[in-house]
């Protein structure tokens, strides 16, 4: 099977990452480093949808092409072992937004099952499964600059959290909440169609989980932040 050759890499808990087996670094979690599998992901293209190929094509930088290409091989090739398909012939199909019941919600395959998330930045791709709905993302660290116009859009509280800290501190601080605030707003199926301000999930070394929702801090590159969602409840969830 194509799956048997994939290199992943296991990331432990000090952030340093080793070679692996083809096994996950921790249930459900995979992580890979375009670096290192660039050149591999070119024979993964002819995998992609007719769609995927499209987007592949609108990149012109050939970094954003490599990280595209490792990214959707990587979860097709995951896809496939778990549905126990050909990974060419996966069908990737968008859920309702649950904000306008638009068609650009959560993707998923058809009967929703196994849920997924998938999240690319600079040399990192993190991709997700689980039983319920479920939202990763990584983040680079960014400028100071940056990250005090990232800080505007944030939860009133974020914004007094990362006012009290030293400027030197801020850009982590505000990668980590991005992350844990994109990977919940992923999971839910809405991602920046809600005001990301609008929902709390804290600057500092723990996340705050929205109910109904289980937030982590995952283990990742230096310079970078990463997080999972995963949804706890049963219930559906609300829009705030």
């Amino acid at each position: 099977m194509l799956f048997d050759g994939l290199p992943v890499e296991a990331v432990p808990v000090d952030g340093l990452p080793v070679d692996g087996p083809p096994a996950p670094f921790a249930p459900g979690l995979w992580t890979v480093r375009v670096s290192r599998y660039a050149a591999r992901a070119r024979e993964w293209e002819g995998l992609l949808d007719p769609t995927e190929r499209a987007r592949l094509g609108a990149f012109a930088r050939t970094a954003d092409q490599d990280r595209y290409r490792v990214a959707h091989g990587v979860l097709r090739l995951l896809l496939g072992r778990r549905l126990g398909q050909d990974p060419a012939d996966v069908r990737l199909v968008r859920e309702p937004c649950p904000g306008c019941g638009g068609p650009h919600g959560r993707p998923a395959v058809p009967g929703a099952r196994p849920h997924f998330s998938l999240s690319h930045a600079g040399d990192v791709v993190l991709v997700a499964f689980a039983d319920a709905p479920v939202g990763v993302d990584v983040e680079r660290w960014p400028s100071p600059g940056l990250a005090a116009d990232v800080a505007e859009a944030l939860h009133r509280d974020e914004r007094a959290e990362l006012a009290a800290l030293p400027a030197a501190e801020r850009p982590a601080a505000v990668a980590r909440c991005w992350a844990r605030k994109e990977a919940y707003l992923k999971g839910v199926g809405i991602g920046l169609g809600e005001d990301p301000g609008r929902t709390y999930v804290g600057t500092g070394a723990a996340p705050a989980a929205p109910p109904g929702w289980s937030v982590t801090d995952l283990p990742t590159l230096p310079g970078y932040a990463a997080a999972r969602a995963v949804r706890i409840s049963g219930l559906a969830q609300t829009i705030r």
